[in-house]
């Protein structure tokens, strides 16, 4: 089975939705100069909740190919619960992904595997694709247990998905130690831990739902170390923070096949 690479931009907190307009209409343009088959490498942006109106409405208005997702979903539907944002809201705005469980959400708002799962089939429930996160501390790979920690978080976060419903999904390997610091995993340490996630899934299903899952490496990925990383073949694409702002330097990321 041949799986599409997914380079996803997650802006985290960053651009008003008058930056995420230029900062859309920039990649577009990037891309449609370097003549980008999306076919062959899936481009998706992530930006947040108060600029997906805008990003719905430029890539529909000018129908790009280019797909957005939302940062956080809430496993609740509707009610009173002030600063959720639901599966239906999302699809609403055409949301075709979302991101759970980043370290970040993990760190600051003590996000757990097993909520993390339950938002990532409360996504699937809703026709959206969830992009799982995971990853170890810098002590945790110190100790040389970042293999065991990482299937641990596996475990947890898919115990209530089929096999169906992982081989739609995306898994984000992404270790703390290199978000944000400019430190990154070799192409080596990405393979290690991503071939490990592969392989627990056929375990705990089979080899088809190991074979369909896109599982992508996220941390201080940039144009200069990505063709490495994606030459490993259990890596199928890139979560990418702060480079994702740039949009040269993310289409460069995307297109590094050329």
């Amino acid at each position: 089975m041949t799986r599409t690479p997914i380079m996803a931009g997650n802006w985290k907190m960053n651009l008003d939705h008058l930056e995420a307009a230029h900062l859309v209409q920039s990649l577009a343009w990037n891309l449609t100069d370097v003549e980008h088959d999306y076919e062959a490498v899936e481009v998706v942006v992530v930006p947040p909740f108060t600029d997906i109106r805008t990003v719905q409405t430029l890539i529909e208005g000018d129908n790009l190919k280019i797909r957005y997702g939302a940062q956080d979903v809430s496993t609740h539907d509707e009610g009173a619960y002030t600063g959720e944002v639901s599966t239906s809201m999302l699809t609403k705005l055409g949301c075709s992904y979302v991101v759970v469980g980043h370290s970040e959400r993990r760190e600051y708002h003590g996000e757990t595997n097993e909520l993390v799962g339950r938002k990532a089939k409360k996504a699937l429930d809703a026709g959206l694709t969830p992009i799982m996160c995971c990853g170890e501390a810098l002590e945790v790979r110190k100790a040389g247990e970042h293999v065991s920690f990482v299937l641990a978080q596996i475990d947890a976060m898919l115990a209530g998905l089929s096999g169906e419903e992982v081989a739609k999904s995306v898994i984000a390997y992404e270790p703390i130690w290199a978000i944000g610091t400019g430190e990154v995993a070799t192409p080596e340490d990405a393979q290690e831990v991503c071939g490990a996630i592969r392989g627990r899934i056929a375990e705990l299903y089979d080899e088809g739902a190991a074979e369909a899952v896109r599982i992508q490496y996220g941390g201080s990925v940039k144009s200069s170390n990505v063709r490495d990383i994606m030459a490993k073949p259990d890596v199928d694409g890139a979560l990418v923070g702060g480079a994702s702002l740039k949009a040269d330097e993310f289409t460069k990321i995307v297109t590094f096949t050329k």
